[in-house]
This record gives C-alpha cells, structure tokens and sequence, in this order.
C-alpha cells in the first residue's frame, strides 16, 4: 500500500525510551510504503555525548534537534514520511508541526515497568536506562486537540500498527 488522499502524509511515532518508537515506526511505514526515519540520527553530536553520559537533555539541548525532525517531515511530506522521535512535550510537539502542519502524531504507551524491562533486554548505542525515569517524568501524553492517537504497546509490533492503520484509514475515509 502507498500513501493515498486523505491519509496522513507526516507521521511522528513518539514516546519514551524502549517503548517500540522505531519498531512500530518502520513497520507502519512498510505499510504505507512510506520511508522511515529514525529521529536519533538526527540529534546533534553534542546531544548523544550527553546522552551517552547519562544526562538528560535541556530543552535549549532538544531545541535544534527538534527543527530537526520537522524540517525531515517538511522535506518529504509530498511523498509521506514516518519519524520516531520522542517528542515527549506538548511544546516540542510544536516545533515539529511548526515546520511539518497537519502531522499525526502516533503515542504508543505501556506501563514503566513493562518499557523498564524491555529496555533492560536491549543495548542501546547512546540511551542508558537510567534515563527512562527522566523520560516519563517529561511525557506530556497527548492532549485531545492535538492532531494524533495513543495505543497500547502490550500487543505485539504487528498488532500495534493493526490497529493505527485501522485508525487512520478509517479517519482518512471520513476526512
């Protein structure tokens, strides 16, 4: 399947740590024959050196990373485009659909103690798990104007984006 009228062309899978961002990400875009983008090779050097360290970014730090993404959504939003970035704030979230107007935004979520585990059974190039808690204290989950949908992640990666394309091919037939 392609990306066809009416569906969304800029999709940002957001989120936490270990939560499935670019698992779920790369499988949605499969399914809309989109390309994928993972956004942390998008962060600047800076960013992952103090990731690596275990330091959680300020948003002065996330700021340009963010321009980042969106600029990506911008550059390919005639054709389509799927994002995994974290944009865990509401104002990050704006950034990006500053540069990249009418994205939808994907949230996948789980219990911590279920992403805890996982990201405990994973390695990581530069995300520490000590970072995790940090994370979900920052999470500002969707608000219901936001242009997006929360699912669970307690079904399988191929469940999860059942269900999202349900979701969105269901709300592009009535847009």
């Amino acid at each position: 399947m392609t990306v066809t009228e009416g569906l969304p062309r800029a999709i940002v899978v957001m989120g936490v740590q270990g939560i499935g961002k670019s698992t779920i990400g790369t499988l949605l875009a499969e399914r809309l024959g989109v390309p994928f983008i993972d956004g942390d090779r998008l962060h600047p050097q800076r960013n992952i050196a103090l990731m690596s360290a275990g330091t959680p970014l300020t948003d002065d730090d996330r700021e340009p990373w963010l321009h980042a993404v969106g600029a990506a959504l911008a550059a390919h939003a005639a054709s389509g485009v799927v994002v995994a970035c974290s944009a865990l704030r509401r104002a990050y979230r704006d950034i990006i659909s500053a540069h990249a107007p009418g994205v939808l935004f994907i949230e996948p979520w789980a219990p911590i103690e279920l992403v805890r585990a996982r990201v405990a059974a994973r390695d990581h190039e530069y995300m520490p798990a000590e970072l995790l808690q940090s994370q979900y204290d920052t999470l500002e989950p969707l608000g219901d104007d936001e242009h997006g949908l929360r699912v669970a992640v307690t079904a399988t990666p191929e469940q999860v984006v059942a269900q999202i394309m349900t979701s969105i091919v269901g709300a592009g037939e009535s847009a």
